[in-house]
């Protein structure tokens, strides 16, 4: 670039110290040294000025495919965008149904178990109530027959004793005491049945309870799980 400088500042020079011509504000100059000078300055100019014009000339050949470079690469990121975003929803649908049909084998395998230990305990409950039931009918049976062997044997004393009131008395006193005695012993037993099968329906109302609230927990938690689903692959914990 010192050349350029150089050549440019004798061309000055010589256009200064030319002879003017008359009447005009033109001047004679020496051809050849002005020639010979511009072809120093165009050999010294360096090559990126060259470089420089022709991106200048290509200018717009340059910005229509950059812009059409730029248009293929926004087509090609958008559509790869949208199937990532398709993919991604389609896997949050297969986890959500996953998750949902998890959950359904929970509460059916709830409600199954749940049904047994009802028919259970129903059945225990009937087999309890009959043998009671039994228990009560044959104590109810052997204070019948206790009382009928007392009046029939209170009978017999009385035909044997007719003239002794105090023993006919005494044998129907005892009679009376003996039913008494069957009748209570009945209702105790009676009483500490329904008093066991309370119980055992209170466990059984407890447990079913207990299972309820850990079903309604499970899909408690995986309703608050899928509500912060992103639009992506989310992990699911299928043990709740």
């Amino acid at each position: 670039m010192y050349k350029v400088f150089e050549a440019i500042d004798e061309l000055v020079t010589i256009v200064e110290e030319a002879r003017g011509l008359p009447m005009t504000s033109g001047c004679v100059v020496p051809r050849g040294d002005v020639l010979e000078l511009l072809d120093e300055i165009r050999d010294a100019l360096p090559a990126e000025v060259d470089d420089a014009q022709d991106v200048l000339d290509r200018k717009d050949e340059i910005v229509g495919a950059a812009e059409h470079h730029a248009e293929q690469s926004v087509s090609k990121a958008t559509l790869e965008a949208e199937t990532t975003i398709a993919d991604a929803r389609a896997q949050a649908e297969r986890l959500i149904a996953d998750a949902t049909a998890h959950a359904d084998r929970l509460v059916a395998e709830a409600q199954d178990e749940a049904d047994r230990t009802v028919a259970a305990g129903r059945a225990e409950y009937e087999s309890l109530v009959g043998r009671s039931q039994s228990e009560a009918d044959r104590m109810l049976q052997a204070g019948r027959e206790s009382y009928e062997r007392a009046v029939e044997e209170g009978r017999f004393e009385q035909r044997r004793l007719v003239s002794q009131t105090e023993v006919v008395a005494a044998a129907h006193a005892e009679s009376a005491r003996v039913l008494d005695a069957s009748s209570d012993e009945s209702a105790r037993q009676r009483a500490e049945c329904d008093a066991y099968v309370e119980g055992k329906l209170a466990e059984f109302e407890d447990f079913l309870s207990h299972t309820l609230r850990t079903v309604a927990k499970g899909r408690s938690h995986l309703r608050g799980t899928m509500s912060g689903v992103p639009a992506g692959a989310v992990p699911f914990d299928y043990n709740g």
